[in-house]
């Protein structure tokens, strides 16, 4: 599929700003909720999208691009561990033509003949948790996630219990070796897992049972307590390396030998492969064998297999310039739709959900599959009874691709028109794929949901209240709006359940802990449409402080007032100008025309704005603390232009990108500093008009070492 690229910045800035949000909800719910939403296709189309339309619109990459972060933030109730060296993910392959790309990428980033041989090696990209190993003298002391790259969580305790992993290396080990690989679960042990959780199981029908062996994987190792993660069957299998005080081997295969050799389990299936039709072999080889590996896979990665090579080629953001993942196609089964339900979500959008008939998909029995929209509901011509076509791509509920009895006779089924949850009218805003509940307010999904967004792990993140508590608390009339949160006491809820005094008091304190959020984290607790997590954390860093917020919002309204003559006139060159005029009243990169008049609809809603009143008198959003610059370039625009002599212009944009810099193709008034190799031309003349600082390749040297 072609992606339409937007035809003006505001449009891509909008669109950056969506992608950029809903990218690192999907990372969270992946990497440290263990529950995403979407196939692991569809999280890549996504990925996918934010490339296309950053090498389309450089200028508006943002400061937190999800090309700039891997995973998400660590577990709360696992320790947190800055990485010595950061884990980071590998960009992704779908095709061959990717992966011919990425070699032509290679060789130029060298400067290589387009002929040169380039080795890889490649091997199965294991379904699992990825998780670093720190060996000092050969002795197992530390093990961490992934997290967020930089940050992740100490499950040493847990690690021990993993029979694979030795606590003690043999050989000639460095003093110092981080061990990096992917802690995972059979396919046969979990089959056997889930069938002893159910037998185990009180109730048979509340038997907890994970969807498939990553789920398994990533929920046994992130236990509290380590005897749950020693009854799980996890296995280990090692991939790679991190900190090392010494590298005991020149190529990568080299390496992973060595690492065998000194007791740690690499895949029989590691190969070097020399050129694209050797790697594409393989590629396809272990593709035919999937079905019969003991554990499940989602690609093949390759890596460049001489180490000096990978030191030159360096890293961007997230992702090493000298590896790639060529990923699978999407596994697919057929079954039969015996209902689609409508579930209401805590912005109002009705969401169809797809009711199947069992059916195994890729190792995993799917009962559910999403539908979207009414678009795609439409586009496929699905009707309870119809026989579909689901695609599998990860380890999620999966979509359906095609509708095999479409033309056989039966009566369509129509979206509702009302909210089945409070029975308000359903609506569908002009340009929207979406319906949604005009309840607002009164709908009890959508305050349910409010709340609960409230108090999620990436709003308040009120430690002990959860789903059920907040579900219980409504339903019993204790909490109605975020201020009555922390109107509860300890009176209230001890006796709620049986010796609930320790309960209640430290409930208590972890609400009273929140009463003072960052103000980015406040924002986003809203619950205002179109205003994600990045979308909040860019307005906190605009301005700063509740005040200087709210004194942006007011004026905003005066602007507002436009809006409503425009709607009453049925005037959308107007609308469309009055939006434009509030995104340039909230001043904020990323923030255009629809986000912005979201924002200020919210604020202007008379409910809203009682709500919020009762909410700021029990908690007050914290002003912003900005982090120290990291180098002499750091938030610097800088040119290269002219012939360096000691490294490739790709190479020189890595290193200012690593030093915080932003480099532009073409000098301009907003440019800082010009780096100039021989034959600069018309950039330095340009320089010189507009009193821009010019230095020679040397002095751009001398600028890395000291960031050093």
């Amino acid at each position: 599929m072609t992606l339409s690229l937007p035809q003006s910045d505001v449009e891509a800035a909008e669109r950056l700003a969506f992608l950029a949000a809903e990218i690192a909800r999907h990372a969270a719910l992946y990497h440290t909720d263990d529950a995403p939403e979407i196939s692991d296709a569809d999280y890549d189309a996504l990925i996918r999208q934010n490339a296309a339309l950053e090498a389309a619109f450089p200028h508006l990459v943002r400061a937190d691009s999800p090309s700039e972060r891997v995973g998400a933030a660590p577990a709360a109730h696992l320790a947190k561990v800055a990485h010595a060296r950061a884990m980071m993910s590998l960009d992704n392959a779908f095709a061959d033509e990717d992966v011919a790309e990425f070699l032509a990428r290679v060789r130029r980033f060298l400067a290589l003949p387009e002929d040169a041989p380039i080795a890889l090696t490649a091997e199965p990209k294991i379904d699992g948790l990825s998780c670093s190993l720190r060996y000092e003298r050969g002795r197992l002391v530390q093990a961490l996630t992934r997290g967020d790259g930089t940050i992740g969580e100490d499950v040493t305790a847990n690690v021990r219990t993993i029979a694979g992993i030795p606590q003690q290396l043999t050989g000639d080990v460095p003093e110092l070796f981080e061990v990096r690989g992917e802690i995972y679960m059979a396919k046969a042990d979990f089959a056997a897992l889930n069938a002893r959780l159910l037998a185990e199981a009180e109730e048979p029908e509340k038997a907890r049972q994970f969807a498939n062996p990553r789920n398994a994987a990533a929920g046994s190792l992130r236990q509290k307590d380590a005897g749950v993660t020693a009854s799980r069957p996890l296995k280990f299998l090692a991939h790679g390396w991190g900190e090392a005080s010494a590298v005991p081997a020149d190529t990568q295969l080299g390496l992973m030998h060595a690492i065998r050799d000194w007791g740690l389990p690499v895949s029989d299936l590691l190969i070097r492969v020399d050129g694209l039709d050797a790697a594409l072999a393989h590629y396809r080889a272990i593709e035919g064998s999937r079905a019969e590996l003991p554990f499940d896979i989602d690609g093949v990665v390759y890596k460049v297999d001489r180490l000096d090579l990978q030191a030159r080629l360096g890293s961007v953001a997230r992702a090493p310039r000298w590896a790639i993942a060529h990923k699978f196609p999407a596994e697919r089964a057929q079954t039969t739709l015996k209902a689609i339900d409508i579930q209401v979500g805590r912005t109002g959008k009705l969401t169809p959900v797809a009711r199947l008939e069992p059916v195994g998909v890729g190792g995993v029995i799917v009962t559910n599959a999403t539908l979207h929209n009414a678009d795609e509901i439409a586009r496929l011509g699905v009707r309870p009874g119809d026989r579909v076509v689901l695609q599998r791509a990860g380890d999620v509920i999966p979509q359906i691709v095609e509708n095999l009895t479409r033309d056989t006779p039966r009566d369509p089924w129509h979206f509702p028109e009302a909210c089945p949850e409070c029975g308000s009218a359903a609506e569908r805003e002009p340009g929207e794929v979406d319906w949604r509940c005009s309840g607002g307010l009164i709908c009890p999904a959508q305050r349910v949901e409010r709340l609960r967004h409230f108090v999620s792990r990436h709003a308040l993140d009120i430690e002990g209240l959860g789903l059920k508590q907040i579900e219980d608390f409504f339903r019993d009339g204790l909490i109605a709006s975020p201020a009555d949160i922390f109107r509860l006491n300890e009176e209230q809820l001890r006796a709620r359940k049986k010796d609930g005094r320790v309960w209640a008091a430290n409930l208590v304190a972890a609400i009273d802990a929140k009463r003072t959020p960052p103000l980015d984290r406040f924002l986003f607790a809203l619950g205002i449409r179109h205003v994600g997590e990045v979308t909040a954390r860019d307005l906190a860093r605009r301005y700063g402080s509740w005040a200087a917020f709210r004194a942006m919002v007011d004026r905003a309204l005066e602007v507002r007032a436009g809006i409503a003559r425009a709607l009453a006139e049925s005037d959308d060159k107007l609308l469309a100008r009055t939006a434009k005029e509030l995104a340039a009243v909230v001043e904020t990169p990323g923030v255009g025309p629809e986000v912005a008049l979201a924002l200020v609809d919210f604020f202007a809603e008379p409910h809203n704005q009682e709500a919020l009143a009762a909410l700021l008198d029990q908690c007050r959003p914290a002003d912003l603390v900005f982090a120290a610059k990291a180098s002499e370039v750091s938030g610097k625009t800088l040119v290269f232009t002219g012939s360096l002599e000691t490294l490739s212009r790709d190479e020189a944009k890595a290193q200012a990108e690593s030093l915080g810099a932003r480099v532009a193709g073409s000098v301009s008034a907003k440019t800082d500093l010009i780096i100039a190799g021989p034959g600069a031309g018309s950039k330095l003349k340009k320089a010189a008009e507009l009193g821009i600082s010019v230095i020679d390749e040397a002095a751009w040297q001398a600028i890395v070492a000291a960031a050093q």
